[in-house]
């Protein structure tokens, strides 16, 4: 249904955010007004897969847990499901991959930047009282690479700003871009590409060589007259094609064969993102050859 992104300096109180958010949601599902889909609220947070703080002392302890983070995060995405991400979250690159991840599940977005000053966060840290205090070194490592989120960025777009002075999170605005907000189609890149079979290959090349076979006999017994014709490729297949009133060359069917069947190789080869299911079965290479043909047959 949708993805919340929490994001913020470390002990800005993005957790707390989180909560809120949670806890409004949840009253507008509850409410007697409310007659969209059955939906759960969940909040996905380091604290509840174990990450500690530690894991962002360096670059090799943070790049797992950083996987962890969002392979949770996809496995508990869904469209009965708004999902708030209660983590540091502040690379750039990291929110557009969870962006594209949550696109691809046509899920609706949206970013809560929860703001606090450098001081603020560092005074909050130190008196944190759940044991996931950071190390004053990677507290301000962190700080100095905050990647800050704009509006202006379509994967941090529709972005929330909670300063620390608000004493409640903007809420309304939030549901209305959870429940009712664009949902954006997937990137191409990130569609599931179709293959091909893997006698797709076979089926073209032998398909193909077969019609152009066929209209050569056919054509010598008609004596080149033209018009529509039936290929009896076999007992099943038996395509029809019209042919123009002229003696057609085996050399110009080889150089239309050879056009169509490296066009169609390169779709086996990388697979194709058109929608619905990918028809490599004889009858449908058949249809498509002499379509090609008349297309391309000159009177």
């Amino acid at each position: 249904m949708a993805l919340i992104t929490i994001t913020g300096y470390p002990s800005s109180g993005k957790s707390r955010r989180a909560v809120q958010i949670k806890e409004h949601l949840d009253k507008h599902l509850q409410d007697s007004t409310y007659a969209g889909p059955s939906l759960k609220v969940s909040i996905l947070s380091d604290e509840l897969l174990n990450i500690e703080t530690k894991a962002y002392n360096d670059s090799r302890s943070e790049k797992p847990a950083r996987g962890a983070l969002f392979t949770a995060m996809q496995r508990q995405m869904g469209q009965d499901t708004i999902l708030i991400v209660d983590s540091l979250n502040y690379i750039k690159g990291f929110r557009y991959q969870m962006y594209c991840a949550a696109r691809e599940l046509k899920l609706r977005m949206c970013t809560v930047y929860v703001v606090a000053t450098p001081e603020l966060s560092k005074e909050w840290n130190e008196a944190r009282q759940d044991g996931r205090t950071y190390a004053p070194e990677t507290l301000a490592n962190l700080i100095q690479r905050y990647e800050e989120p704009s509006s202006m960025d379509r994967w941090d777009s529709p972005l929330f700003t909670i300063p620390w002075t608000d004493d409640d999170v903007p809420a309304d605005p939030i549901w209305q871009a959870v429940t009712a907000g664009n949902v954006k189609p997937p990137n191409t890149g990130t569609q599931v590409v179709a293959k091909a079979p893997t006698d797709a290959l076979r089926t073209l090349e032998h398909t193909v060589t077969t019609i152009v076979s066929a209209i050569i006999s056919e054509q010598a017994a008609s004596q080149g007259l033209g018009g529509p014709i039936t290929l009896a490729l076999s007992a099943t297949l038996k395509p029809r094609i019209s042919l123009p009133s002229r003696n057609i060359t085996l050399s110009e069917l080889q150089r239309l064969k050879r056009q169509f069947v490296t066009v169609h190789k390169k779709a086996i080869t990388l697979g194709t993102t058109e929608k619905g299911a990918v028809n490599w079965s004889d009858e449908s290479v058949a249809d498509k050859f002499v379509i090609y043909l008349e297309e391309n047959l000159k009177p």
